[in-house]
């Protein structure tokens, strides 16, 4: 069963930091792109960051650039997404996906080119 599965989202102070994980079953994790999108209320999901299968490539929107840190590791088919310096318009569930064709980045920014994907984990960033 392909399975993707999002972990440690939480309540976090503006400035802080917060590393959410993406634990991927039941297909070849190393042989995929992986994205990060996310979603805030009443807005359309949308691209954060990716990673090619062997992190040569890596991609991120500009709202997030220096702050944020996308990696994996393939051994333990996991996804990482270090966020540094929180922002309250980071808030947002955050979805990891894997992307449709493996050993393929192109358009890596458009949901549509991901298939599988995450039940999402809550990112809030308060005082």
């Amino acid at each position: 069963q392909v399975q993707l599965v999002e972990s440690g989202g939480d309540l976090v102070q503006p400035g802080g930091s917060l590393r959410v994980s993406c634990a991927a079953s039941g297909f070849a994790f190393g042989s995929y792109t992986m994205g990060w999108f996310r979603q805030a209320p009443g807005r359309e999901r949308e691209f954060v960051a990716a990673i090619t299968r062997s992190s040569s490539g890596i991609y991120y929107t500009d709202s997030v650039k220096g702050r944020f840190t996308v990696s994996r590791d393939n051994a333990n088919n996991t996804l990482y997404l270090q966020m540094n310096r929180l922002k309250p318009e980071d808030t947002a569930v955050y979805y990891c996906a894997a992307f449709s064709t493996p050993r393929s980045a192109l358009h890596y920014n458009d949901p549509k080119q991901y298939n599988t994907w995450g039940q999402g984990t809550q990112v809030t960033v308060s005082s």
